[in-house]
Formats: C-alpha cells, structure tokens, sequence
C-alpha cells in the first residue's frame, strides 16, 4: 500500500506554457512568466521554471568568450525622457533565394520602442532622410540621433536635414559599437526573434513580417531593463507618450 500522490500535475500550464514557448522561440521562462501572469495564470517564476526545464524548454545558447575588457564611453549621457535621444543602425540579411536586403532600424533609448524597421534591396543617405520625415510627421523629432559611421548617416543629405531640423548626429568612435549600445542590443533581439526565426520569399513578405514583429516587440514583448514592461506599456506609465501614434 502506496499513498497516491494527489498534487495537480498542472497539464493545462503545461500546453500553455509550451504554446507560448513555440510561438516565442528566444523568449527565456522569465518573460514566458510574465506573459503568463497577464494572462491571469497565479503561478510564480520558480513553478514557471521547473515546468519550462521538465519540458525541455530550456534555451542553450553558446556565447563567445570575451577575452579583453571593455570600457564605456563616459561623455555620452544617457536619454531621460522620449523624444531627446535617437539610435539608428543598418543591418543586413537575405531572402530565400539569395537576394541581399539592409535594414534600418530606429530606436528611442529612453522608452526602448522601435520607432521603424524599413528593409530595402538599398538605401542612400535620401532615404534615410524619408524615413526620418515620415516619423517627424507623427513624433516629431528628437534633439539628438546617435549613429555609427556608415555612408548613408555620413552622407550631404542626412548632415543637411539635421542641420535645417536642428537635430544633432552623434557618430560613435570607430570600431566602438558599443558607443551605440542600445541599438547593437535592439538589434541583437530582432535578430534571434525575427531574422533568424524566418525565411522571406520576397522583399514584400520581408516587410510584412518584420513590421509585425515590430508591433509585438512594442505592445507586448516584456523588456528586462522596463520592469519587465512593454516599451508601449512603459512609456504609457512613464508619461511619455506622443500626441500622434
């Protein structure tokens, strides 16, 4: 004679926990938890992990090892409300059949939210500029725009733009990306949850993909560095909306 253990053996959790997990393949038991608490599930972090590793959840990621240490640019300060600092970066990738894409990605380092992701087969410092006037159209513009030292930031028609806009171009030092920080890191993200998660037919699908994972990084995906907030749902919280979304 055994006593019968009557502990729930939590399957409903269980399923749930691994749909949220397949449909979010980078996201750690830390921000799968929070999705879970929103969903109005009462479990905390330790009963999400030991679930998320029985399950065989775990990410295994393999960091390469860093042999030097890094220093922090000191003169460069730190953004204390949205709509004073800006990052812009190009990233590359490709499509199903060969074809090179770049990518430009815009970034508010204070409430963290993607502002544009455009993927093109080129860009030019004129396109650069297109972009920046359709979001001046609905945000404005910020007082500063950090960027590294690509020929498209460091072109005459991007240095005539923020000349007549008043927005000043800070270009990290070379060979520092980490001058630009919050971006290399945005970047980082899209790159494991979304590039890397997909295979674009086409230029078109590319775009489709990429702006709806560009809304769900916005309004749903929980960030460590906002409390594990949202950007949307931060800068809501913070007082840091714009007048025109």
């Amino acid at each position: 004679m055994r006593r019968q253990l009557l502990r729930d053996d939590q399957a409903v959790l269980r399923i749930r926990l691994r749909d949220l997990a397949a449909s979010r393949v980078r996201y750690g038991y830390r921000r799968l938890h929070v999705l879970l608490r929103r969903e109005g599930w009462q479990v905390n972090h330790k009963r999400v992990y030991r679930i998320y590793s029985e399950e065989g959840l775990t990410m295994r990621q393999k960091r390469p090892k860093r042999h030097r240490s890094g220093k922090a640019r000191v003169d460069r300060r730190k953004a204390t409300g949205a709509h004073e600092i800006w990052s812009m970066d190009f990233m590359s990738d490709a499509l199903f059949g060969g074809r090179r894409i770049r990518i430009l990605t815009i970034v508010d380092n204070f409430t963290r939210e993607s502002l544009a992701i455009r993927a093109e087969t080129r860009f030019s410092g004129d396109h650069v500029v297109a972009v920046l006037e359709e979001l001046a159209k609905g945000r404005g513009l910020p007082e500063k725009i950090q960027v590294d030292n690509g020929p498209e930031f460091a072109s005459k028609s991007l240095d005539l733009w923020a000349y007549l806009n008043g927005v000043q171009l800070d270009f990290s030092r070379p060979g520092k990306p980490t001058d630009n920080a919050v971006i290399e890191s945005f970047n980082g993200k899209f790159r494991e949850e979304c590039l890397n998660q997909n295979w674009f037919l086409s230029l078109e699908e590319a775009k489709y993909k990429i702006e709806l994972w560009r809304r769900e990084y916005n309004e749903v995906r929980p960030h460590s560095a906002l409390g594990s907030l949202a950007p949307s749902e931060f800068a809501v919280s913070s007082g840091q909306v714009y007048l025109a979304r």
